[in-house]
């Protein structure tokens, strides 16, 4: 098991890391998937908004209470084997969640979100290593690709629904591309090893120091120091507000969105376009945003720029609601960004591989127990009041104290 995780831990180059992008794009389909259907999936259990915000909920408290364990994970597997594993729980879980009743839907959705919890955290850090010299860039690209698999799948549920003859069908469906990608990931572990055995035996002879030059043990005492050494940074906290709050933005109107929209006189088919709209458009700012991660040595521009135009959408959606394709536009700009800046932020402000992975774990469980109160919250003050004003208002407030985080930690790095 040591020399398959050392192994597995080589860097990869070409197109064996080009796969990462793959791994990507099935990080948000199982979720996003949900939104459209959301309200059918009520009907069906007799739900009100306060529990459909519940179930929205679930992947992000997963996220939140997963992240943190995935350096156990791959200190005894490797990151590859890790993210195996990880694409394998995806379609696992997708198939409880869409054929096993009522209490299979909380297992299934357990159990898919626990698993693109390992990718979130692992996904940057395989960027990093694969990518060193064009971080920035390789986040963009694995981000939007993350941006690209949650667009498509929000824009076709609701269209997989109506032709497949109810929601579980269209959700199911989203198991297939992960064991696909896993089969894929299989063949570029067996090409890691292959490489790594050739060129240790030109070297020594013998394929015996595989094992040796990583010692799991030594990585494992030194996490802990290296964790405590991040609580003390001050940057450690602003790059886990940042990503709660735009996570907190994104998955609400991921959810929610053609609720609004529905409610605001637009049909079911328009709402669908809508999300699709706000989830696209993310994958060009997003592949733009990089362009303005080092303006004058900082990434304050680039925070900023991504955060502000979810203020604006969340103030147009309460004044303006007629005009709902803008504000998904000027929405989309915002979350397709501010997820690159987020994700960034933690690739570029661990200072090791090991911190990398510790930073990305804690950025991400308590920035995603933060968001996990979005959908949650929007929800349970929609069934309160009957309406979407109340849920807007809160959004948009938590969308200002994204500008906040964004500059505290764009400066934090200087």
């Amino acid at each position: 098991m040591e020399r398959l995780r050392l192994v597995s831990n080589r860097r990869s180059t070409g197109v064996w890391a080009a796969l990462v992008f793959l791994v990507s794009l099935n990080l948000r389909p199982s979720i996003a998937a949900v939104g459209p259907v959301l309200e059918h999936i009520g009907a069906d259990f007799g739900w009100a908004g306060g529990l459909q915000g519940l179930l929205a909920a679930i992947p992000l408290l997963a996220f939140a209470a997963v992240s943190p364990l995935v350096s156990l994970l791959t200190s005894r597997l490797g990151l590859d084997c890790t993210i195996l594993l990880a694409l394998i729980a995806i379609a696992v879980g997708d198939v409880i969640r869409s054929f096993t009743g009522g209490a299979g839907i909380w297992v299934g959705t357990v159990i898919f979100a626990s698993a693109i919890a390992v990718g979130n955290v692992l996904v940057p850090v395989i960027a990093k290593r694969d990518y060193a010299d064009h971080v920035a860039t390789a986040t963009g690209v694995y981000s939007a690709c993350i941006t690209c698999g949650s667009a498509v799948a929000g824009l076709t549920a609701s269209a997989m629904a109506q032709a497949w003859g109810g929601w579980r069908h269209a959700l199911a469906f989203w198991a297939i591309p992960p064991l696909a990608v896993a089969v894929l990931w299989i063949v570029r572990m067996a090409h890691s090893w292959r490489k790594a055995v050739v060129e240790t035996c030109n070297t020594t002879g013998s394929a015996q120091t595989l094992v040796l030059g990583e010692g799991g043990g030594h990585a494992r005492q030194g996490s802990a120091g290296t964790m405590a050494a991040l609580l003390r940074r001050p940057m450690t906290w602003w790059v886990t507000l940042f990503m709660g709050t735009q996570s907190s933005a994104f998955y609400t109107m991921s959810n929610w969105m053609p609720s609004v929209s529905e409610h605001a006189g637009f049909g079911a088919s328009a709402a669908g376009v809508h999300l699709f709209v706000f989830q696209f458009t993310g994958i060009f700012s997003g592949l733009l945003i990089p362009r303005l991660m080092q303006i004058r040595g900082s990434q304050v521009c680039a925070a900023l720029t991504s955060s502000v135009p979810m203020v604006v959408a969340g103030i147009g959606m309460l004044a303006c609601p007629s005009l709902m394709p803008v504000w998904a536009f000027v929405g989309g700009v915002a979350q397709g960004a501010s997820l690159v800046v987020a994700l960034a932020l933690i690739a570029m402000r661990g200072r090791s591989a090991v911190e990398t992975v510790l930073l990305s774990g804690f950025a991400q469980s308590i920035g995603y127990l933060i968001a996990s109160a979005g959908p949650l919250l929007f929800g349970a003050l929609y069934q309160a009041t009957g309406g979407y004003v109340v849920s807007l208002g809160v959004m948009t407030a938590v969308a200002l104290v994204q500008c906040v985080a964004a500059v505290l930690a764009g400066r934090a790095g200087r």
